[in-house]
């Protein structure tokens, strides 16, 4: 008995000595990011030290027009890398990419009635197109004003002439991207289509919202069977129209003259800066455009983005965030006639075999940002609908698009996720490709809260993907 009650009154000993030890203590859980302030401190930063504006002015006023294979890109290049490093990337590097030389020239066209005199007309040939050799082309000028209407016509009807085409993009599309996407894709602008007819030459009216006279430039395509390249040139909105009301009176002749030409490729260069990542090197990619047209400073098509992407970059490096993922910028080399740059990147990416966890690009000028259009898989789209409500005091609420334009979409056949900002357009294609898209057309305050929402997607993607 004596001894089954020392047992018991060791196990309970023991067991009221074991009760005396303290707890153990629960790892404390990591706290969760406040994004509404985080967002603010972003805001703050931006709207106070930014250097976006700054950049902008030296880019369009001190480097200038920056076209493939010129010296202002050459120049551009250098701005590029400079600013790179100032905006806090560690690793900067250039890389190859191979771009059509074309020389613009010499150019004019001249329009006339019966035996009247030689009238001037404002113009700008085509990106690649071919020229004249320098010699007067004059032939008759032949309104079309739809598809259907060329499709009608006979090669007897088309061959000799040239072509004039009075198409404005839709003024009833609300957005002006939309409206300028749908007239740009049209057949009616291709120089193939009426070439095989027998034509001689294209005009087009200019794809702008703008009612001045200011000739928009655009690229011509020709398909790789035309045995005959015909030149290519657009004209002011006001020559368009008072062209059009000449030619349902009476014949019209036009007298063309364009020394352009092709001379091959030479090598220009992507720039590329980034930031490490603390976890991992997996990339989420910033791009826009760094060179612009020969006879323009190129400041809402793309300067505003080029310095919105070096913005992201300072901000973070300012605010001392530990991105997780390598956060790259590219800047891409011949957007404008032909997009070698960004063919080049996406193929380095596939052959690296480079994990890239989301592409954002901005390509439609420094105006206020909307929102963003993601063009991904809808499990993705379903993980950044719930942000919205960050966004939304900054004037960001459009997440219902899907298309991402220009030098980000060859990454698509990656299966990387592309985002792309979306902005208010209205103004945008008053100066797209012409002479106007000048530093002073740029709002800085606009600018800025471009390059806010941007460093703030980026912000949450690094931090919940």
């Amino acid at each position: 008995m004596k001894k089954i009650l020392l047992i018991i009154f060791s196990l309970f000993l023991s067991g009221f000595l074991f009760s005396q030890k303290k707890p153990v203590k629960k790892p404390k859980p990591i706290p969760k990011f406040n994004y509404i302030d985080e967002f603010k401190k972003i805001s703050d930063e931006i709207l106070i030290n930014s250097t976006a504006y700054n950049n902008l002015g030296e880019l369009t006023k001190n480097v200038g027009s920056r076209f493939s294979a010129t010296p202002g890109y050459e120049k551009a290049t250098e701005w590029a890398v400079k600013n790179l490093k100032e905006a806090g990337a560690e690793n900067i590097w250039k890389q190859e990419v191979r771009v059509p030389i074309w020389i613009r020239g010499k150019e004019s066209l001249q329009i006339r009635t019966g035996n009247g005199d030689w009238k001037n007309i404002r113009m700008l040939s085509f990106g690649n197109s071919e020229g004249t050799d320098g010699k007067d082309m004059i032939y008759d000028i032949l309104l079309v004003n739809d598809a259907q209407e060329l499709v009608n016509l006979t090669s007897a009807q088309v061959k000799d002439k040239i072509i004039f085409v009075n198409y404005p993009i839709d003024p009833k599309i609300i957005s002006t991207v939309d409206s300028y996407l749908i007239a740009a894709k049209s057949k009616l602008l291709s120089a193939s289509v009426i070439g095989k007819k027998g034509a001689k030459a294209l005009i087009i009216r200019s794809l702008t919202t703008a009612t001045d006279d200011i000739p928009h430039a655009k690229q011509i395509y020709y398909e790789p069977d035309d045995k005959v390249k015909i030149p290519a040139v657009t004209i002011g909105v006001k020559s368009a129209d008072e062209l059009e009301k000449l030619l349902k009176k009476q014949t019209v002749k036009a007298k063309l003259n364009m020394t352009a030409e092709s001379k091959g490729e030479t090598i220009n260069h992507n720039v590329i800066g980034e930031i490490p990542g603390k976890k991992d090197s997996k990339v989420i990619v910033l791009g826009a455009q760094l060179d612009s047209w020969d006879f323009a400073e190129g400041a809402h098509d793309d300067g505003t983005g080029v310095v919105q992407c070096l913005e992201v970059l300072r901000t973070f490096k300012a605010l001392g965030y530990d991105n997780n993922h390598t956060i790259r910028i590219v800047l891409y080399a011949n957007s404008e006639n032909g997009g070698q740059g960004r063919e080049t990147y996406a193929a380095q990416v596939k052959k690296k075999e480079e994990k890239h966890i989301a592409a954002l690009g901005t390509d439609s000028g420094g105006y206020s940002p909307r929102g963003f259009s993601l063009d991904m898989s809808p499990q993705r789209r379903r993980l950044i609908f719930p942000w919205k409500e960050y966004f939304l005091p900054y004037g960001v609420y459009d997440f219902d698009q899907t298309d991402a334009i220009q030098d980000i979409a060859p990454l698509k056949k990656l299966d990387i996720p592309l985002i792309e900002m979306v902005v208010d357009t209205q103004r945008y294609f008053d100066y797209h490709h012409s002479e106007k898209d000048t530093f002073d057309k740029v709002n800085k305050r606009e600018l800025l809260f471009g390059a806010i929402v941007m460093t703030q997607m980026v912000f949450m993607i690094d931090k919940n993907w």
